[in-house]
């Protein structure tokens, strides 16, 4: 398996939509846990799960080369 960091710079949709929901539910989830115990490293990583869910795009499944988006 192959880290691509020129493919994973490059922004083409690759989440399914269950995927995308995941990324949703577990992105606020963390930013809601975050701001009740003050935890910047949990705002971060869910501002960008929603970030992900929003453009369809993950860019570490863009360097792995994976896709699970039904139309790319």
């Amino acid at each position: 398996m192959n880290f691509d960091f020129k493919r994973m710079l490059k922004i083409e949709r690759n989440l399914s939509v269950k995927e995308k929901q995941y990324r949703l539910y577990a992105g606020v989830a963390m930013i809601l846990i975050s701001v009740f115990t003050a935890s910047i490293a949990l705002l971060v990583f869910g501002v960008f799960c929603v970030f992900e869910f929003y453009l369809s795009w993950c860019p570490v499944c863009s360097a792995l080369n994976r896709n699970t988006c039904e139309n790319p």
